[in-house]
């Protein structure tokens, strides 16, 4: 297990020599001790880096794309430990962490080859005789800061364009889980990427890291995943430079129920959706709203499933929902189900902590409130835990108005047979992402990010790249 820096195509102390501990969430024990990055040690990262980007930048996207398409090779070749690793750190089960090693993996793939098909064009000239023509060039050194619930996956979502592009990247994984970043860089060495393409600072001090990326004029473009009021933040930072920015903020994502959707198929999609990771994504569905013809049916079969899904340590087996991340998640966690019951919500199931041998307190029942109305916090507010609040609306404009009612935008989801409604739905919702009869429609192929106040620009897809490409127009006069 790597727990050392990478920078310049090596792995070293911190320059101040200092160490944080990184613990797992489900019982508290010491995992590694990890290099503690500070302002120093960035900047060296963006100096290899820098030196780095001329000649990556002139290798041809087909010559970028090998080490690339190996690394996603290697990564699938050490699957069961690369997802240990991530149980480990994150608490998800390790079902969950399996696949977000092929998740991860798969951006690789996509952009080592969609690196191939950045294409230029040419203008019709006014003049016969000029030409004009529009090039695309990597913008430079790219920084990437990364959240620690998808800590595998995010690395690559941002690592993989930024490289296929050209460019060069230093990361700046979450504190909670570095060893995710540490191992990709390590097996980065033996898929053969050239030493400073990419460069990882593991630190406690994200801040101070982050100052560096905005500081620093080599680099051109700095990409975060976490909360909206850290967004803004770095929004602010980036103005002194005019620093590019590609923001994956906080979402706040309505799972939207009506009276002729396929029941069976919404509660396991409401399952797959809400508790994936306890909770734990920007994408999970944080509001269900359930037509009321439907509503009570709905609320017995989910609750029943919630009910038998099986709570502990990430690693154990059959383990279905791990642990909250920390003490904080925990506490707003069951401070939400504390504010709707004292608003009138009841649970139909769960509710309480949930006592695991050998494990930390940090489990909460997987629960599902309903009678939850639109005052309440967990209706209004991101809650990050296994919390289902279920609210009953009459008409479709009714749940598209009360779905839109929050300063988020990121995922929505709707569970419906009616194809005009899929339509009418799909147009009117608020969202850069909505899932029509699909709880998990996140892909490396398609464009990934949110809008209003949960973000700027796209992961994924062909548009994932272009956020790490300059355009360069050519006027050229090639006659009298």
């Amino acid at each position: 297990m790597q727990s050392r820096l990478f920078a310049h195509g090596t792995f070293r102390d911190a320059g101040n020599s200092r160490k944080f501990e990184v613990r797992n969430p489900a019982n508290g024990s010491v995992i590694a001790p990890v290099a503690d990055g500070g302002p120093d040690d960035a900047h060296a990262a963006v100096d290899a880096a820098a030196a780095a980007f001329p000649s990556w930048r002139a290798l041809t996207a087909l010559e970028r794309a090998r080490p690339l398409r190996r690394l996603a090779e290697l990564m699938l070749r050490d699957a069961e430990r690369l997802a240990d690793l991530c149980s480990q750190e994150c608490g998800k089960p390790l079902a969950e962490a399996r696949t977000e090693v092929a998740y991860a993996a798969s951006f690789l793939e996509w952009f080592a080859e969609e690196g191939r098909r950045v294409y230029g064009e040419t203008i019709p000239a006014s003049d016969p005789a000029k030409r004009l023509m529009v090039l695309k060039r990597p913008c430079g050194v790219a920084a990437a800061i990364t959240p620690w619930n998808f800590p595998l996956a995010m690395v690559t979502r941002k690592m993989g364009p930024a490289l296929a592009a050209g460019c060069t990247q230093v990361v700046k994984p979450a504190e909670q889980t570095p060893l995710s970043a540490l191992a990709i860089a390590e097996l980065s060495v033996e898929a053969g990427l050239p030493a400073g393409v990419l460069n990882v600072v593991p630190g406690s001090g994200a801040a101070a890291i982050a100052g560096v990326f905005f500081e620093r004029p080599e680099v051109r473009h700095v990409s975060f995943t976490g909360s909206t009021e850290v967004g803004k933040l770095l929004i602010r930072q980036s103005a002194d430079r005019v620093v590019r920015v590609s923001l994956e903020l906080g979402g706040h994502a309505p799972f939207i129920v009506f009276d002729d959707a396929d029941l069976d198929a919404a509660v396991a999609g409401a399952i797959a959706s809400k508790f994936r990771n306890a909770g734990q994504t920007c994408v999970c569905a944080n509001r269900f709203l359930v037509q009321r013809g439907i509503h009570d049916a709905f609320v017995e079969r989910f609750a029943a499933v919630v009910a038998a899904l099986k709570v502990g340590d990430g690693r154990a087996p059959g383990t279905q929902v791990g642990p909250l991340i920390d003490d904080a998640g925990l506490a707003k966690a069951e401070a939400h189900v504390a504010d709707a019951i004292a608003q009138g919500a009841r649970a139909a199931t769960g509710g309480r902590r949930v006592r695991v041998d050998g494990c930390a307190d940090r489990f909460l029942e997987p629960t599902v409130l309903v009678g939850v109305t639109p005052a309440m916090r967990c209706f209004r507010e991101e809650t990050f835990g296994p919390v289902a609040p279920v609210c009953a609306f009459d008409r479709e404009e009714d749940a598209v108005r009360m779905a839109n009612d929050t300063p988020y935008g990121l995922a929505a989801y709707v569970w419906t047979r009616d194809g005009a409604r899929i339509m009418h739905v799909s147009e009117a919702l608020d969202y850069g992402i909505v899932g029509v009869n699909d709880a998990l429609p996140a892909v490396a192929q398609a464009p990934f990010g949110g809008v209003k106040q949960s973000g700027l620009g796209r992961e994924g897809g062909r548009q994932g790249i272009e956020e790490y490409l300059d355009l360069r127009y050519v006027s050229w006069r090639i006659g009298k």
